[in-house]
């Protein structure tokens, strides 16, 4: 299975994320398939940039986006 995912970068209590897809059973911070996107939420408002097209290609290919990520994509316009 594949899940569209958070992974964590940045220091000690700033952290930054990058929009991954990766296989569901590799760790948070692990191996991953692209990186589509990423995420700030240090910054007020949250920022997020998505590459949209990536984005609906892996959603028509049956990945699964977590929690936030579905979050973030509904903010950012990008439908299954």
């Amino acid at each position: 299975m594949v899940k569209i995912r958070l992974r964590r970068m940045g220091q000690k209590k700033a952290p930054f994320y990058r929009i991954v897809v990766s296989d569901a059973r590799s760790p948070r911070d692990g191996r991953f398939i692209e990186e589509i996107g990423t995420y700030d939420p240090t910054k007020d408002p949250s920022v997020y940039n998505v590459d949209a097209e990536a984005a609906k290609k892996w959603l028509a290919d049956g990945a699964q986006p977590t929690e936030t990520v579905a979050r973030i994509f509904k903010a950012a316009g990008i439908e299954k």
